[in-house]
């Protein structure tokens, strides 16, 4: 299972004083050369925290993938296709969200989705969709073209209790199997930390976990080498021992 470490709260920290450190640019190579697979970065339209600069400084120093988290809009489309990251991921925003608090409906916008999909596969980026793990939104995925999709675990991760976590673990397993059969590459993340991605480790039918807050949070007591090392450690042992 690939490793996406998102640098995205490098930068709120940095923006909390308007100073130029720490760097993104500076997380992303000790990342990538700790073990990470891919660099994540959501370039949110309000610009709260990863800027434009941080994007190209990124794309241009990494020998890993950049994977561009982006939201549905012209603006962004353009600014796509001006980085031309390895990924794409499309997600849902909220200029007054916290963080992203659910997945794209695909079923709502298949047009426009299709239509952005094409023009960025045409220049050589892959798609991937930021659903939640909902039959009808994995269905429409594949429809609408996209050849990945990011499996939002949000409710799995703030499950109030363990019944709850089980039945949202499940709708996640169902989710994927069923996005894998239909030749989608399945992907996940959101919420995720080192106590609870064990189960959502050992979903084979997903390749890859795109993890931030946790790992910068965690790299405040630890460092973000020792941080990335203990994540992608906890990822191994669960992928181990599958269901």
């Amino acid at each position: 299972m690939l490793l996406g470490v998102n640098i995205d709260h490098v930068a709120t920290v940095r923006n909390a004083r308007g100073s130029i450190y720490p760097s993104p640019l500076e997380a992303a190579l000790l990342a990538e050369t700790h073990g990470a697979d891919l660099i994540t970065m959501h370039l949110r339209e309000d610009r709260r925290h990863i800027k434009d600069a941080d994007v190209f400084a990124v794309k241009n120093a990494i020998s890993t993938r950049l994977n561009l988290e982006m939201a549905l809009t012209e603006e962004m489309l353009e600014n796509a296709l001006r980085v031309q990251p390895a990924d794409v991921c499309i997600v849902p925003e909220k200029r007054q969200e916290i963080t992203t608090e659910g997945g794209l409906d695909v079923l709502s916008q298949q047009h426009k989705i299709a239509e952005f999909t094409q023009i960025l596969t045409a220049a050589g980026i892959r798609v991937s969709l930021f659903i939640d793990a909902d039959a009808a939104q994995v269905q429409a995925s594949r429809e609408v073209g996209a050849p990945v999709i990011e499996l939002h675990t949000g409710a799995y991760a703030d499950a109030a209790d363990q019944s709850q976590r089980h039945h949202q673990l499940m709708r996640l397993e169902e989710a994927a199997l069923q996005a894998s059969e239909l030749g989608l590459v399945v992907n996940a993340g959101h919420g995720l930390n080192i106590h609870n991605v064990a189960s959502i480790a050992r979903i084979l039918s997903i390749q890859e976990l795109n993890i931030g807050h946790a790992l910068i949070a965690q790299s405040i007591f630890m460092g973000l080498p020792a941080a990335i090392c203990q994540m992608k450690e906890a990822i191994f042992r669960a992928r181990s021992i599958p269901y």
